[in-house]
């Protein structure tokens, strides 16, 4: 395919990529160079006035992915060089870049992986449907029939397709949907995070580059939110050129390819792939160039800011009074028209789903603590205890347990107000809420381990139930009112994103013109600090600032997304507790499982190098387990319940543990070591076992032979020279069909046996039987007494109520199917196999069919 690539992006082609890249970024510096400044200047003055929200009442953690990898497994990879499925062992390191590796054991080694994945940008599917509709967007006029594969048969009926919209699309798939259930909630974690690629840490560079982003596009006549807004700097600059430059160049380049309309997608998508990252690769070194020319200038930019900030101030609060004159009347007149009457239906559209994620935050929480309760409450020891905060440590950064909060809030929709206001999608504000969630929780689980780590220092072990208690009500009260502050927050921010743009939009075309007067009002040596475009949409934001901040206040007030009311501030409410948040991180692993093993568990390899320490085996935040030594379907990454310390496994997956257990059974095969009953009536057969034999009777007189329970006394003697008691012996009785005369082995070939015999040749097997048929022979010795009489005359009335009348039976192969066991008395001494036994001792008896005998054990 390398060809088509060359062909239709040859060097005269590249050479107008290159050139267009340069124009776009040489715009994009200057505004840049303007905006740092003005950040800085934002920054310092913060700086020195101080302000801002409330104070959280949670504690933060500085590094949550310390020593951590959040997953690793294997899964099928579409090569599309040869157009084969090829076995990926596939990690996910603490950065979410995906790495893609030929086997485990090159993981292992260190070896460079074959490929990796930045997935900023991509959007996670689960069917080729899907897919096959985002494909026909790709080339004007071709179109794929529904339900037809593009340029793939999947291996499998769960794919799992990570699409981009310029970047090459990557196939995978897997053999059960578990697996893609965990793999897509892992891939849509590793996209969330990519996508979050600016740094809030950053007071300076992140401002400057929003706000150069949003005012380079507004110049071009973009406004409203930008879905493509992914990534780190140079991959969303490169997003900023291909927005225009990739339409372009679809253009010129679709008329000319040929062939069926799958190839001819495919050949465009490599195109489109070479082309963004030529683009890409000259945004990177362009992008680090520029940012290091401006950080070269922060020192002498904050020295004379500082000198200065005075007269900056006073200077600015001038010209925007003489601004707000202009602007205020015109931007009240369309606030009060045409933005008002939406702001509620707004509010509520991003309120409903939003509150039901942050909620379910809690809840998750609250569930996983409530296992550490029962665990106290049960005797758990220091290990069980150092497991559960181990797991309930990583808990914010697993995705499969996220995934429910996470999926509350992709039900948020803005449908009816996305035209009016040039709302792109909804997905800006749906990653932003999943992002706020996830720190949420992570402070809260931060602070629960800092203070029950501080409890447990204070007054030790004794009455932990108690202990954990306390830390847990003090914890939820807090993400009570953090969660309140963060989502009022996000509401806050949220409007402006939609409304701002719409009012810059409407009135830009009769202020622009007015606004370099302006620039006559401020004094030279200030207007690197103060440009009249960013004070212009300073007075639009005051003027509507006003009313979001009544629609949210209306919002808590009314209680019914549980928002606390801005007069409740608490403010160093808990002092002592802030001084925790200096302290270390509590290592649960090496605090109360010092002496397990060390090394990673199954597919953990990823994590298990970077933890170190006695808890490296836990230190992957997610796990698919596979036991050594038994072969998976497909190699494929099948987790196997019932292995321990598996992080993933909580109170909420026990009930669905048993099916999961039956189905790997039958895949995996027989387990060695049975694990102990779950039910009632599996731990009432171990304390009365009940041992099910097969017995005759009679063709004579079928009908004497009756269902029933009828109590019993004797012993049994063990193997072990143990004995147990015989309380109850019950019957019932199976109907048989019967065979013809022809089909039934001739009385000739019964191996026949007398009663004295079978005693001594009970002790001769004894050493070659196995032990369950010993046991079986004593029951019935036990059960017989002395009633051998009667056996030797072969009464039909008494064999329907003893079980004891002949020796141990099983007549044919169904006789075997039925009572699961098989007699000593019923082997042949050559071939080892069963043969038929008459009802009596003569020859001349009739083969007889059998009925189930149950003999329950005291």
């Amino acid at each position: 395919m390398g060809d088509v690539v060359s062909s239709h992006l040859d060097e005269g082609r590249r050479e107008v990529i290159t050139a267009r890249t340069r124009d776009v970024m040489k715009e994009f510096s200057g505004v840049y160079e303007q905006q740092y400044a003005v950040a800085l200047f934002n920054s310092v003055r913060f700086e020195i006035e101080g302000g801002g929200g409330p104070q959280s009442q949670l504690l933060h953690r500085k590094d949550p992915l310390a020593g951590r990898s959040i997953f690793s497994g294997s899964l099928f990879q579409y090569l599309e060089e040869n157009r084969k499925w090829r076995n990926r062992f596939v990690s996910v390191p603490n950065s979410y870049t995906i790495s893609l590796y030929e086997s485990k054991a090159a993981h292992d080694r260190g070896l460079h992986p074959r490929g990796t994945i930045n997935c900023a940008g991509y959007k996670v599917l689960t069917s080729m449907e899907e897919y096959i509709e985002l494909i026909n967007t790709s080339l004007p006029g071709v179109k794929a029939k529904v339900g037809s594969n593009p340029f793939i048969k999947c291996a499998s009926q769960f794919p799992l397709v990570l699409w981009h919209p310029f970047a090459r699309h990557h196939y995978f798939c897997v053999t059960t949907e578990k697996e893609q259930k965990k793999w897509h909630a892992v891939l849509q974690d590793c996209v969330r995070h990519s996508n979050n690629g600016l740094s809030e840490d950053s007071t300076v560079q992140t401002p400057a580059f929003t706000d150069s982003v949003r005012l380079h596009r507004q110049a071009k006549g973009h406004y409203g939110t930008w879905d493509m807004m992914c990534g780190a700097p140079p991959q969303i600059l490169a997003n900023l050129v291909m927005e225009t430059l990739h339409p372009e160049l679809r253009s010129v380049i679709a008329p000319r390819l040929r062939g069926k309309m799958q190839q001819r997608q495919r050949h465009w998508m490599l195109i489109s792939d070479a082309l963004y990252k030529q683009v890409l690769s000259q945004t990177t070194s362009q992008y680090e160039a520029l940012a290091e020319a401006c950080e070269a200038q922060r020192a002498p930019l904050d020295g004379r800011l500082r000198t200065d900030m005075d007269q900056i101030i006073a200077s600015k609060e001038h010209v925007s009074s003489k601004m707000r004159a202009l602007v205020l009347p015109k931007a009240e007149q369309l606030l009060r028209t045409n933005v008002q009457p939406y702001i509620s239906s707004i509010l509520e559209a991003l309120m409903e789903p939003t509150s039901r994620g942050f909620s379910e935050v809690r809840e998750v929480f609250f569930r996983e603590l409530v296992e550490i309760s029962k665990n106290s409450l049960n005797g758990g020891g220091k290990d069980k205890l150092g497991d559960h905060m181990e797991r309930l440590s990583m808990l914010a950064l697993h995705p499969v347990k996220m995934q429910s909060c996470y999926e509350k809030v992709e039900q948020l929709n803005l449908e009816g107000l996305q035209q009016r206001f040039d709302v792109a999608s909804p997905s800006v504000f749906v990653s932003r809420a999943q992002i706020l969630m996830g720190e949420q929780m992570d402070n809260a689980v931060y602070t629960f381990e800092q203070l029950l780590n501080q409890s447990l220092e204070n007054q030790g072990e004794d009455d932990m139930c108690k202990t954990i208690q306390r830390c847990q009500d003090r914890v939820l009260k807090k993400y009570d009112y953090d969660s309140s502050t963060v989502r009022k927050k996000f509401f806050r921010e949220a409007l402006l994103q939609i409304i701002i743009p719409y009012m810059l939009q409407q009135l830009s075309p009769s202020c622009s013109p007015e606004l370099p007067r302006f620039k006559e009002l401020i004094f030279e040596d200030f207007s690197r600090f103060l440009l009249v475009e960013n004070m212009f949409e300073e007075v639009v934001l005051q003027c509507v600032s006003k009313d979001i901040m009544m629609a949210v206040k209306e919002a808590a007030v009314q209680r019914r997304h549980n928002l606390y009311r801005d007069s409740i501030v608490l403010t160093n409410s808990d002092p002592n507790l802030h001084l925790l948040g200096e302290t270390p991180q509590v290592d649960w692993a090496a605090k109360f499982g010092g002496d397990e093993p060390e090394g990673p568990v199954g597919g953990g390899g990823g994590g298990g190098s970077e933890g170190g320490g006695s808890g490296s085996r836990r230190r992957q935040v997610v796990s698919m387990i596979q036991l050594d030594g038994v072969p998976l379907p497909f190699e494929s990454c099948l987790e196997v319940p019932g292995v321990e310390l598996i992080p993933e496994e909580d109170a909420e997956a026990f009930e669905g543990m048993e099916e999961d257990r039956v189905e790997d059974e039958e895949d995996l095969g027989p387990q060695e070591d049975p694990k102990s009953p779950d039910s009632v009536t599996g731990i009432r057969d171990l304390i009365n076992p009940v041992v099910k034999l097969a017995l005759p009777v009679s063709e004579e007189n079928p009908g004497d032979m009756t269902n029933g329970t009828k109590p019993t006394t004797g012993t049994v003697t063990w193997a072990d020279g143990e004995q147990e008691e015989v309380t109850h012996v019950t019957t019932t009785v199976e109907d048989v069909p019967r065979t013809s005369p022809r089909d039934k082995t001739s009385p000739q070939t019964v191996v026949q046996q007398p009663v004295g015999s079978v005693e001594q040749e009970a002790e001769e097997e004894h050493q070659e039987a196995a032990a369950i048929m010993d046991a079986i022979e004593e029951i019935e010795i036990a059960v017989q007494e002395d009633d051998s009489e009667r056996v030797a005359e072969g009464s039909a009335e008494e064999s329907d109520c003893e079980p004891s009348t002949a020796p141990p039976l099983a007549s044919d192969s169904s006789s075997r199917g039925d009572s699961g066991f098989q007699s000593p008395a019923s082997v042949g001494p050559d071939e080892g196999e069963p043969q038929p036994i008459t009802n009596g001792l003569d020859a001349e008896d009739k083969v007889i069919d059998p009925v189930e005998v149950e003999v329950v054990l005291a």
